[in-house]
């Protein structure tokens, strides 16, 4: 599920309230100690299985799509500073992997099932409702079809993943079940949210401090050997390359499908084209209510409804344009724009009242006014079509670009395979320039460069800088195709001479100490405005600005002193005239002198108790189902469930393992 989540599309934020949370849960557990699943017992999951939950696989390149999806999502422009942190998605991809095996496991482990009804329920009526079923009646399978494939799936793939969100969901609702929130806690989150304070500060900027910095070279060499430990091998391993680059999109761009290749593909996959029986539709509907908190419908609205929709009929049968009339008419926003038509649905896909009338028409028959619980309808058959199968004209369109993938991925193989042979009988020039390909020779490079032929690739980085210097020609993958690659030489780490590091030790140093000086002068302001219970003179003692803030609330942002949420929060615990502590921001720091405070009204809270009331209550489940995760995952570690392959996971997050050392 996670992975759907992953891709682009339009209904991943229909299923993403109910998952959501087992992300930000799995989240969390990632960085819990020992969360990665240190624990083995028994004999590991085997070459390319990051890990096994009950039995079930997590594979790597179940990981590695997840982690690029990821990546995709959240760099959507890609770049080298993206591509640098995929092995720190692929850690995180992992564990989310991990954690959504653990919840199906347990969800089944407890009984608890999602059938074929709760699917149809979920469709019709969950998340997805107003997507699938807008106003009760189906898009049309096409159009179904359509909003499945845009997000790379197949209509069984798409469905077995929203039951596995159901299940989940189920599981959730099980353990968060005892999660309460009493008035008293409503209350004082309210009045945490919506005080508000107005206060004095006198602010000391961290660049004012900075200018007035020159360190001398005695002062900077004592600052290089007093963290020399930190300098030492800090010019990193570089290594020269050569390689050849297989590109898939010049050999997807030669490559021709054949007409037998499409028919014999076709044959072997006939049953996946064969259409149910279907109609194509358009329908007027005119709403009745819903019922009242008595669970009783007013007759008297749906009398009137039932008059409109009759007067609607009439026009109809009069001759008026049924398109025409569906837009001025029909209640249906999802349909009404476009005449009331919902293209071609088939069985299944409907309310049972709203089926039976479409399927019992004839091509350009009408209906007669037809009542579901969402209201009235005229339905309108443009079309019919019985079962049947798609001839491969229909289908030649969707066939031929993946037969075309499929034919110049194995000709990416053949090829890759044929020149690292040859280059290892030979030469890596010879066997290339056999096929006319160039040989890229770099310069020597570190992990993190920007490579010829092939740009960001952290994971080909990887490869390389773990090969042995003239080793035979070897291959690795690459994000846009394969390389055949040798390394020629190698310097590793050196530890820089201070002449070398004087740029790094001259920043360090000024670093280290304008934070030193602005906490220092920060603490005085501090303790001088205290001492004289005089913020204003101590400010313009130490030169210091002064300014006066508006009323702020607790998430509010004041120039110079940023977000209310971070360390100036300890304005709302102070009493008016009284002086805080040393504030001390990213840049700046100030102290802070509060002059009034601004309770929340009783009509604020009566508008806005509910809401917090829910927004507490979904944290508290929250909680409630990270620690039910947390010790599910510990428990079913410790019982050895959970089998990590840690040399599979740190291979795929070796990047971030080495920048965290």
């Amino acid at each position: 599920m996670i992975r759907f989540l992953q891709t682009p599309g339009p209904f991943k934020k229909y299923v993403l309230g109910g998952i959501l949370v087992v992300i930000c849960i799995s989240m969390a557990w990632y960085v819990l100690p020992g969360g990665s699943g240190s624990s083995v017992f028994g004999s590991g999951p085997a070459q390319g299985v990051v890990a096994t939950v009950s039995g079930e696989e997590v594979t790597t390149n179940a990981v590695q799509r997840e982690a690029k999806q990821m990546l995709s999502q959240q760099f959507p422009r890609g770049g080298p500073q993206a591509s640098s942190l995929l092995p720190y998605f692929a850690g995180r991809a992992a564990d989310n992997l991990i954690s959504e095996k653990v919840l199906l496991v347990e969800a089944q482990r407890m009984g608890l099932k999602a059938t074929d009804d709760d699917l149809r329920e979920y469709m019709r009526h969950g998340q997805l409702g107003q997507m699938l079923f807008p106003n009760g009646v189906f898009i049309g399978q096409q159009q179904y079809e359509d909003f499945v494939s845009r997000n790379n799936l197949t209509i069984p793939q798409f469905e077995d993943l929203v039951k596995q969100d159901i299940l989940m969901n189920k599981l959730r609702d099980l353990v968060v079940s005892s999660a309460t929130v009493t008035d008293a806690e409503v209350r004082k989150q309210f009045e945490k949210q919506n005080t508000k304070v107005k206060f004095d500060c006198a602010v000391i900027k961290k660049d004012d401090i900075l200018k007035s910095i020159h360190p001398a070279d005695a002062e900077l060499k004592a600052f290089y050997d007093r963290n020399k430990n930190t300098y030492v091998n800090s010019i990193p391993e570089k290594r020269q390359l050569k390689y050849v680059v297989i590109d898939n999109a010049k050999l997807l761009a030669q490559t021709q499908v054949t007409p037998e290749d499409l028919q014999s593909y076709y044959d072997q996959h006939r049953d996946e084209y064969r259409v149910p029986e279907q109609v194509n539709v358009r329908h007027i509907l005119i709403k009745t209510p819903l019922p009242g908190a008595d669970g009783k419908v007013d007759p008297k609205a749906v009398d009137a409804a039932r008059a409109k929709a009759e007067d609607v009929l009439k026009q109809v049968k009069s001759g008026s344009n049924f398109a025409d009339l569906a837009k001025k008419y029909s209640e249906d926003p999802g349909s009404a724009k476009n005449g009331g038509s919902l293209g071609w649905i088939g069985k299944g896909r409907t309310v049972p009242e709203f089926e039976k009338a479409a399927f019992s028409l004839p091509i350009g028959g009408t209906s007669d006014l037809v009542q579901s619980s969402y209201g009235f309808h005229i339905i309108h058959i443009d079309d019919k079509q019985d079962a049947h199968v798609k001839t491969l004209d229909d289908v030649k369109s969707q066939i031929e670009p993946l037969l075309k993938q499929q034919k110049a991925g194995q000709a990416s193989q053949r090829e890759t395979e044929q020149l690292l042979a040859d280059a290892r009988s030979t030469s890596l020039e010879k066997s290339a320039a056999a096929r006319g390909l160039q040989v890229i020779t770099t310069d020597f490079v570190d992990s993190k460069a920007l490579l010829p032929g092939i740009g960001s690739d952290p994971q080909f980085m990887s490869t390389v800088f773990s090969q042995n210097q003239n080793a035979p020609a070897d291959e690795a993958q690459l994000h846009q195709g394969y390389a055949i690659y040798q390394v020629t030489a190698i310097k590793p780490p050196s530890t820089p001479t201070f002449e070398q590091a004087r740029s790094r030790v001259e920043q360090e140093f000024r670093n280290e100490r304008v934070t030193q000086l602005l906490t220092q002068k920060t603490q005085e302001l501090s303790d001088r405005a205290k001492a004289d219970h005089d913020l204003k003179k101590a400010a313009n003692e130490l030169g210091a600005e002064y300014k006066t803030s508006d009323f702020v609330p607790p998430d509010g942002q004041v120039p110079d002193i940023g977000s209310m949420a971070g360390p100036a929060a300890v304005a709302f615990s102070l009493k008016p005239g009284e002086i805080s502590g040393p504030v001390n921001t990213a840049s700046n720091g100030a102290v802070l002198m509060v002059t009034d405070r601004q309770a929340p009204s009783e009509q604020d809270y009566s508008a806005k108790k509910e809401q917090i009331r829910d927004g507490a209550l979904q944290q508290q489940q929250a909680e409630i189902f990270n620690l039910f995760l947390g010790n599910l995952r510990e428990s079913m570690q410790k019982s050895g469930k959970i089998k990590i392959n840690e040399k599979e996971l740190a291979t795929l997050t070796k990047a971030r393992t080495e920048e965290n050392e």
